[in-house]
């Protein structure tokens, strides 16, 4: 074992690399040539080498250390990541500060504004100032664990620099972006076209496409990037918390604490100071290393951004202000159309392939027959196409100049393309026509089906569009309720399903008996009731049954819900083919849980009032399932242990928070015990 002063050495070594490194990635100013660096590197892998024992995960040596995983895990976002507000014309972005004024009572507000970047949205958690995970946006609630991927960006510390006076926070959560600067980007496809593998598009698609690598030995390979730019949740002290008042303040705080944040950023005041940034950084733009969309505008004034809050999906008190779309011109080869899952109609456009945007676009939504109309589009006219970041291409206009003597008038097909050719109907005052055969048409099954199997809805994993059409074309299902009676044997007869898959499908079908009760409404696809109306329904009628027998005077007392919801709702139920759907979805099992029918003041519910911890990886069910039926029970889902936790539900490969409950003497249930738990409450709802 090495004595006292080469462990004094050692650490000190590791010291100066993490100095160097800050200096290097995040001040953007080295101090030290890279040839000196890289012998302190090599001498700290020798010493590791021949004392392996001395090895720790945040050492700068371990950034590439995990075994490929076979698939990338559901993490939960302690605090949801939202998307932002889009503005493409200056009036949208006066609009919204106009909001802003009024909201606050102030004649100017001051921003913060920097830059969007073309990327992919990380989550970093640090617990008491080590990195312990990371995850993609994904739906902004649940996203992927990409931990060991991000661990191998030299950019992103695995623990927070301790260079400044203030303790560290026990909880952060960075929020950023991972992206691929354009030269590396060239580089990187050179070197594909060596190897004699598929090149990538562009920059964004490079970095998202490396960063869902399985084998994080792949990423390490790949010049991925790192810009912070705000934060998720913070647990600190208050030396470190009470001066930070304004978000430019937080940013100089993750640089203090390790991270790389753009220089391309500055404080503002009023809607014409943030105008002139993002002015100044369209013409910018082409000089930056990186690919860069628009600019953001943040309310500077945290307090103030509590004030104004959120909406839904995003907070009112920013706004993402893009740079004017990308356009080319090609052929509009012809207009087909395809049937939404409430039958909607909608035209598309086929052209021929243009690279636009970064990406190559063959179809192009035209939106509505008016729309079509509107623009005078014709069939083998020259058109505008037009993309903007991830936004669907669109056919702006046709070029007149250019329009041949043989374009032909499209017009709205009379009947549907499904096999049954129902006929299309538009009714008064409506700008989308509809397929009359509802649930009878094809292709609005098939959208139904899937819509019912999403994540979002009754999250059927495995259930996906061409399993779907296999099973309609098969006479296997015909529509929602028909799942439920799915057996292997079954699903064995279709094509690339082999027994194990066909097991893990109707495990998946099984599971899906008790979601929530707002998840089976959203799943219906009633028009007109997306989530957040899902959710006020299930809260103000607590079950089904209720739901059920709700006459449009019962809808309209539900928080939010007006005449045309209530008018969509009820005229859903008055179809006596949706009536029998969900009679059989009760018959085959389905029992959504809520938490309204658990009798929260009964002293036998384990669940009721009490605060758990989930860790590791569960067998029976993923972790959001878990964490559903523990808030339907009553009970809350914290992400950090401490005192209050009642109780630590853990999986395999439970980790430091085990130990922690372990020290802290915090009830550790294992699975088995949770699901004993569970069993009489889900039995005694399912008789309700």
């Amino acid at each position: 074992m090495p004595d006292k002063d080469f462990l004094e050495h050692i650490t000190q070594l590791r010291e100066t690399l993490e100095r160097y490194s800050y200096a290097y990635h995040v001040l953007d100013a080295p101090i030290v040539p890279d040839a000196e660096y890289d012998r302190l590197y090599r001498e700290l892998e020798a010493i590791e080498a021949k004392y392996p024992e001395l090895i720790t995960p945040t050492s700068l040596t371990q950034r590439v250390g995990d075994t490929p995983a076979n698939a990338f895990s559901a993490v939960h976002h302690s605090i949801p990541m939202l998307s932002l507000a889009n503005a493409m014309q200056e009036s949208e972005v006066r609009a919204f500060d106009k909001r802003c004024a009024e909201a606050l009572d102030l004649k100017e507000v001051c921003y913060s504004a920097e830059l969007k970047f073309d990327g992919l949205a990380i989550s970093l958690r640090y617990e008491n100032g080590v990195l312990i995970q990371a995850a993609t946006r994904g739906d902004g609630s649940t996203g992927e664990d990409v931990t060991a991927n991000i661990r191998t960006i030299k950019s992103i510390p695995l623990q927070l620099y301790r260079s400044h006076q203030h303790p560290l926070p026990s909880v952060l959560e960075v929020r950023g972006e991972v992206l691929m600067f354009r030269d590396d980007f060239k580089k990187l496809n050179a070197n594909q076209l060596v190897i004699g593998e598929k090149t990538f598009v562009n920059p964004r698609n490079a970095a998202a496409g490396s960063l869902r690598q399985l084998n994080p030995h792949i990423t390490a390979l790949r010049p991925l990037r790192f810009f912070a730019y705000g934060v998720g949740q913070l647990i600190a002290e208050p030396a470190l918390t009470q001066n930070l008042q304004t978000h430019a303040a937080l940013q100089d705080v993750l640089i203090n604490l390790g991270f790389p944040v753009s220089k391309y950023r500055t404080v503002v005041r009023g809607v014409d100071a943030a105008l002139a940034f993002f002015k100044e950084m369209s013409q910018t733009r082409e000089t930056l290393p990186f690919d860069i969309d628009g600019v953001v505008y943040k309310v500077n004034n945290l307090l103030e951004q509590q004030k104004l809050g959120f909406v839904s999906r995003a907070p009112r008190w920013a706004i993402a202000h893009k740079f004017p779309a990308q356009e080319e011109l090609t052929i509009l080869r012809a207009i087909d159309v395809q049937v939404g899952r409430t039958g909607a109609i909608t035209p598309v456009a086929k052209l021929e392939p243009v690279f636009v945007g970064g990406v190559t676009v063959s179809h192009a939504t035209l939106h509505n027959e008016d729309e079509v109309l509107r623009k005078d589009l014709r069939i083998g006219d020259t058109v505008i196409v037009r993309r903007a970041g991830d936004v669907i291409p669109e056919v702006v206009a046709p070029v007149l100049e250019r329009r041949p003597d043989n374009t032909l008038i499209w017009k709205m097909p009379s009947h549907c393309p499904c096999k049954l050719a129902t006929p299309i109907v538009r009714e008064p005052g409506e700008t989308i026509a509809r397929c009359s055969g509802g649930l009878a048409c094809e292709a609005q099954r098939k959208q139904g089906i899937l819509h019912f199997a999403q994540r979002r809805a009754m999250d059927i994993e495995g259930l996906g569009e061409k399993l779907v059409e296999q099973l309609l074309e098969a006479g296997l299902i015909q529509n929602i309720a028909d799942l439920y009676l799915l057996n292997t044997a079954q699903l064995c007869t279709l094509n690339r399903m082999a027994e194990k898959s066909a097991n893990n499908l109707v495990a998946q079908i099984e599971d899906s008996k008790t979601r929530s009760l707002s998840r089976l409404i959203f799943g219906l696809g009633i028009r007109h009731v997306g989530e957040t109306t899902a959710k006020d329904l299930a809260n103000h009628f607590s079950t089904l049954e209720a739901f059920l027998k709700a006459d449009q005077a019962d809808l309209l007392r539900v928080k939010d819900i007006g005449p045309v919801v209530a008018d969509s709702i009820v005229n859903f139920f008055a179809q006596q083919e949706n009536l029998n759907i969900i009679k059989n979805l009760i018959a085959h099992g389905v029992r959504p849980i809520h938490k309204a029918l658990t009798d929260m003041s009964n002293p036998s519910n384990p669940f009721s009032n009490k605060i758990f911890v989930l860790t590791g990886t569960l067998s029976q069910m993923r972790r959001e399932e878990a964490q559903a039926k523990i808030e339907a029970f009553g009970g809350k889902v914290s992400d950090s242990i401490s005192k209050k936790t009642s109780a630590l539900i853990a999986g395999e490969q439970a980790g430091s928070k085990l130990i922690k409950a372990q020290q802290l003497g915090v009830s550790i249930w294992d699975e088995a015990y949770f699901q004993q738990q569970l069993e009489p409450l889900l039995a005694k709802q399912n008789t309700n």
